[in-house]
Formats: C-alpha cells, sequence, structure tokens
C-alpha cells in the first residue's frame, strides 16, 4: 500500500505542474501546444536523470524510484494530450504543424532521455 502511496502522490505533484506549465505556456492563439510538448521534454530528461541515477547508485531506494521516476514523470509527461493534440491537427488539415509537433517531440523527448541518462554519471 505504501507503494500505491508514493505513486499517487508522485503522480499528483506531477500533474499539477503539468497542468501549470499548460496554463502557463499553451496559448491558444498559438497553433503548437508549447506546455505540452515542454513538459513532454522536460519529463523525459527527468526520467533519464532518475533512472539513469539509479542504475549506477545503491543508494536509491525502490520507494524514490517510485516516487520520482514513476509517480512525478509519469504524472508530468502526457502521452494522451499529445495524441488528441495531434488529431486535432490531422482533423484541421494543418499538417505542417502535425509534422513539426510529434516529430519535434519525438526526437526532443528521446534525446533528452539520453541527456538524462548522460548527465547522471556527474551526480
Amino acid at each position: 500500500m505504501k507503494q500505491v502511496l508514493l505513486v499517487f502522490i508522485g503522480g499528483g505533484l506531477g500533474s499539477v505542474l503539468r497542468y501549470l506549465f499548460g496554463k502557463w505556456f499553451n496559448n491558444i492563439e498559438q497553433a503548437i501546444p508549447y506546455g505540452t510538448m515542454l513538459s513532454n521534454i522536460i519529463g523525459s530528461l527527468l526520467i533519464g536523470v532518475v533512472l539513469g541515477y539509479i542504475v549506477k547508485s545503491t543508494s536509491v531506494s525502490q520507494t524514490q524510484s517510485l516516487l520520482l521516476a514513476t509517480g512525478f514523470c509519469g504524472g508530468f509527461t502526457t502521452f494522451s494530450a499529445f495524441a488528441y493534440e495531434n488529431q486535432v491537427f490531422l482533423r484541421n488539415g494543418d499538417y505542417s504543424n502535425f509534422i513539426f509537433y510529434t516529430f519535434g517531440s519525438l526526437i526532443l523527448g528521446f534525446s533528452a532521455v539520453f541527456l538524462g541518462i548522460y548527465l547522471s554519471k556527474f551526480i
């Protein structure tokens, strides 16, 4: 039960921060939902750092991993919003923003994970 509570707390904090990113960075006048994109990229960087550190360290417990990686990063990033926003681009025939948002998010997200894993070596 403790593990479920840790995921719940981490996920709640991550979700609140993702909501705030959306309010701060998703501008209706802009075609690209930068708040979602930014939360996914930062979340990818964080999970890279956290999991990279966990792999090399014996001082991180499973409970800390559940709180940070599964909970916080899982709540902070959002594949469902990303998928929905892409569906809106396609429905509206906005193929250039669909391509930019999709491939930009994927390339930057994967790069952020790799960068996070690399940076974890210096912690």
